[in-house]
């Protein structure tokens, strides 16, 4: 029989290394954590439900074994997984393209949950996680809030209690459906979600120990029934929540479904997994944990597979939730264990008492949740940085909104649009002029607005110099000569090309050989060693050129003032000259 050491078991258990710590402070710290989230769980889980077009029950469902199953296969303790917004939207538009039926919904999303799942899974245990940075942070943060937008919006329907749009309409035209029916607005549902708004925002305010949800469920549950909201005032409740447990099944696999699913499927994978991972590191920062991207991989895949076994649908970490789980001190993934437990007692015993329930309520717990993920300021920030990538967080917002319900064509095009600036980035790499400033520094001539020498033109090029880029760097080169007739030395600073290619090294030497004969000679600077070798193995830097590469700018320099007894072709001081020569600064490459 094979012996598997210890590490070896735990790489398929991570679990078991839960009992290295001391066991009765776990307990007791992570139940206090799991029950927490529970009761912050049981309300949103419904809500979700909703928005993904499903019984609230089947929320509920998606909250029991996936929890537990993504806690125990997953790399993070505190990581609470389960039912989440954006993930549900997602489903519901899914879901949606392929039926308007909603007794057929939980069908889909069933097979949905086992492909996201699968997908996920296989992603994890090929070491493939680094699929996810397909998900530029742009497009993340213009769809993330375009979906916060739509998820908030479309609940209103809820909390004025008009008639719900059809969703087979272009989610703005629903919204402007709903707007319009504002003078029809249901005043005690109004009143009922405004009311669970205020507990929602107040509780946050006033105290942190309190479940703001549960206490908005709790309350207005009590107040619909005691009032006759649904019987006496027209209101619309929850009603009748099957109770116990789900009941275990696998899914069934149509193939038709299966095929139309699949692309979806990988987008929600995607998503959810992004939100999952990222949440996993912001509390390792704090908790010191290792988080292992692949093995969080099959946690969250095994979970969504439980989720299609017991009729949940696909399920992802949740900010908040797992921001209270860390605040609340939990320390392994026992915490959302008992999170399981509390929600399998919930179905077994208490899912009768949800029947008066208002839908604005539900409404209610998803605009406060969604609440945060607005951030404008994330897309005007990755603007400043980079006006490429304000520009695609800016269209994935545009197209994600006003392609909605058909969200995957925000992500889809954010993604597309991601990898052509990288690749036309990658064939425009940055070229600077350098000068000299009065006291003797290099500085790019062009931001300084400094002159540049007429003989010599010292140019930076900072990227790889591939087949995609070759022809741009020799244009930028014979732009010289243009712009500088006298010209008599160019000097490339190669600091920053850190890769060179049969294209770019073949270009070189071709171009090396055509400015000699126009009478100027290419020479090259702090070359990395890398690069070097691959000089030296060609013969590029050996023989007639062997004299053309130098460590620092100012050897290159002083080379040049060599050749030139009578000075260079400046009219006034050449800027090359200015300040002490000898204080270029040593480079951290060499030439050898």
């Amino acid at each position: 029989m094979t012996n598997y050491t210890r590490s070896s078991w735990q790489s398929f258990f991570p679990f078991l290394s839960w009992h290295e710590l001391k066991v009765f402070r776990v307990i007791r710290t992570d139940f206090i954590a799991g029950l927490t989230v529970a009761l912050i769980l049981i309300p949103q889980s419904m809500a979700y439900a909703q928005l993904a077009g499903l019984n609230p029950i089947y929320g509920l469902y998606a909250s029991f074994i996936p929890v537990a199953v993504a806690s125990l296969w997953g790399s993070s303790s505190q990581l609470a997984t389960g039912p989440v917004a954006i993930v549900s939207l997602l489903t519901f538009t899914a879901v949606t393209a392929l039926t308007s039926d909603p007794s057929e919904f939980i069908f889909f999303a069933v097979i949905l949950a086992f492909l996201v799942g699968l997908f996920q899974f296989l992603l994890g245990v090929f070491r493939l996680g680094i699929l996810v940075d397909f998900l530029s942070h742009p497009v993340v943060i213009g769809f993330t809030n375009a979906a916060a937008i739509i998820i908030g919006t479309s609940q209103l329907y809820k909390l004025l209690g008009v008639m719900k749009p059809d969703s087979q309409l272009p989610y703005y035209q629903q919204l402007a459906d709903v707007l319009s029916d504002i003078p029809l607005t249901h005043m005690p549902s109004l009143l009922m979600g405004a009311a669970a708004l205020v507990i929602i925002f107040g509780l946050k305010k006033i105290s942190t120990k309190m479940p703001p949800f549960l206490v908005a469920l709790v309350v207005t549950t009590l107040i619909s029934w005691a009032i006759g909201f649904e019987s006496k005032l027209g209101g619309s409740v929850v009603g009748v929540i099957p109770q116990g447990l789900p009941p275990f099944s696998l899914p069934s696999l149509d193939t038709q479904a299966v095929t139309q699913l699949v692309p979806v499927a990988i987008i929600i994978s995607l998503i959810g997994f992004m939100e999952a991972i990222s949440v996993a590191k912001a509390v390792a920062a704090k908790t010191k944990q290792k988080i292992d991207a692949n093995q969080e991989l099959i946690g969250q895949g095994l979970s969504n597979i439980a989720a299609s076994f017991f009729q949940g649908y696909p399920v992802s970490g949740s900010f908040s939730r797992t921001a209270v789980n860390t605040a609340l001190g939990a320390i392994t993934g026992f915490s959302s264990v008992v999170t399981a437990v509390v929600l399998g007692l919930t179905l077994l015993f208490l899912t009768p008492l949800l029947y008066h329930l208002p839908q604005a309520t539900l409404a209610a717990v998803v605009m406060s949740a969604v609440a945060g993920l607005v951030r404008f300021k994330a897309i005007k920030y990755a603007w400043r940085v980079q006006k490429h990538d304000g520009f695609i967080a800016v269209v994935v917002f545009v197209v994600t909104f006003f392609t909605a319900p058909h969200l995957e064509q925000g992500i889809i095009l954010g993604v597309v649009l991601t990898l052509f600036l990288y690749i036309w980035r990658g064939m425009r790499p940055v070229v600077i002029v350098e000068t000299k400033d009065k006291g003797g520094n290099f500085i790019s001539a062009v931001s300084s607005q400094n002159k540049t020498c007429a003989s010599i033109s010292i140019l930076r090029f900072d990227g790889s110099l591939i087949f995609a880029n070759t022809g741009y760097f020799e244009t930028k080169v014979l732009e010289q000569l243009s712009e500088k007739p006298e010209l008599q030395y160019i000097i490339i600073d190669a600091v920053s090309i850190n890769e060179i290619d049969a294209t770019g090294e073949e270009m070189l030497h071709e171009l090396s050989r055509r400015l000699v004969d126009n009478n100027i000679e290419l020479l090259f600077v702090r070359v990395h060693s890398s690069i070097m070798h691959v000089f030296k193995n060609t013969g590029y830097a050996s023989a007639e050129w062997i004299d053309h590469f130098f460590t620092h700018r100012k050897d290159a320099l002083e080379y040049i003032w060599s050749k030139l007894p009578g000075g260079c072709a400046c009219d006034d001081e050449c800027p090359l000259k200015t300040g002490p020569i000898f204080e270029d600064p040593v480079s951290m490459y060499t030439v050898k």
